[in-house]
């Protein structure tokens, strides 16, 4: 049966990683049908609303989306998409994988890990912020609850287990933050106690982020508060190369939306020289999210192939070739393997 799903293709670079992330989707044979739908600035200038509710609404009757990179207008009161898209649908749960690949700007070899971050509370509700008139003071409230605390925990176990990881670390700041990041930490080992086939400990977000520099292989599964984890997500993909190989899922009961973590780049928009990685990444968490484990592992082992290969990497990789021709090559490693099989 096909499974319908919103595509926004989004701003400057990302029609083009979107044409190129589609093209491999059909090549592995995903059984996908595609509702296209439009957000941000192509959606500002065609409609004059940055958010369409026609496009929430597609993405709540599919319950999956694909989304390439938006841009926020800077200025104005516009409230970043991103986190609309989040809070609208309760996307609790952002996952961040970070994998060296071989052949790409990865700094170590063998890191595989995962960071789960809350992705609805804490320091970016923004809630109770103010600023003095004169601007001599500003303030903002962290609210986190017991339910999106334990939610996000949990899921980040079932992850754990549902892919043979072995082990979960909890990030934290409770010897500081005792109240906020405690609550945090209290609710993350009662959880972590009926988890037994699980290993668990848990770090100050200080010497995480230190670990992670010093031997990230140690780390299995992160999970963490909202704001941490997004400083410790895009340390995992520095890590590994570059936020050109960072893909990301924000998970929530009713929606689930999948993209890549970085930014429109519209000064080499149009160029064909985007990599296209992380939104083809983002593809195969889908795929997983959708029950084809088969699929997205090949997607993964096609990319992992083209770029240790090196002769259609974009410049970001070092090499020379096109953000079309980077997919074309990814489409021929899984008609490969197809025929292989």
């Amino acid at each position: 049966m096909t499974q319908q799903i919103t595509v926004i293709r989004g701003d400057g670079i990302g029609p083009e990683i979107m044409d190129a992330t589609l093209k491999v989707l059909d090549a592995v044979d995903a059984g996908l049908d595609y509702d296209f739908q439009l957000a941000g600035m192509a959606a500002r200038e065609a409609s004059g609303e940055l958010l369409p509710q026609a496009t929430l609404d597609s993405i709540e009757r599919n319950g999956v989306a694909l989304k390439a990179p938006l841009t926020t207008p800077v200025g104005g009161g516009f409230k970043s998409l991103n986190v609309t898209l989040r809070k609208h649908f309760d996307l609790y749960a952002n996952v961040r994988p970070a994998i060296s690949f071989k052949g790409s700007n990865s700094r170590y070899e063998n890191i595989d890990l995962i960071t789960v971050r809350e992705n609805t509370e804490g320091a970016y509700l923004g809630e109770g912020a103010y600023t003095a008139p004169d601007g001599s003071r500003a303030e903002s409230k962290m609210v986190v609850t017991r339910k999106g605390c334990e939610r996000v925990v949990r899921f980040a176990f079932e992850l754990a287990r549902r892919a043979g990881r072995k082990k979960v670390t909890v990030v934290h700041k409770a010897n500081i933050l005792k109240d906020v990041t405690g609550m945090f930490l209290r609710v993350a080992h009662e959880v972590a106690a009926e988890y037994e086939d699980i290993e668990a400990n848990d770090l100050i977000v200080d010497n995480a982020c230190m670990q992670l520099v010093i031997r990230p292989e140690q780390f299995d599964v992160i999970v963490t508060t909202n704001l941490f984890g997004d400083i410790i997500s895009d340390l995992c993909a520095g890590l590994v190369g570059g936020l050109g190989l960072a893909p990301g899922a924000n998970i929530g009961d009713r929606a689930a939306m999948f993209e890549a973590v970085h930014g429109s780049a519209p000064d080499i928009a149009g160029q064909g020289i985007a990599n296209p990685c992380a939104l083809i990444l983002a593809s195969a968490q889908m795929l997983e999210h959708l029950g084809a484990q088969q699929r997205a592992t090949r997607v993964r082992q096609a990319v992992a192939a083209v770029i240790e290969a090196g002769d259609h990497t974009t410049p970001d990789l070092g090499g020379s070739g096109t953000t079309d021709g980077f997919a074309r090559a990814i489409c021929d490693r899984l008609e490969a393997s197809s025929t292989s099989g």
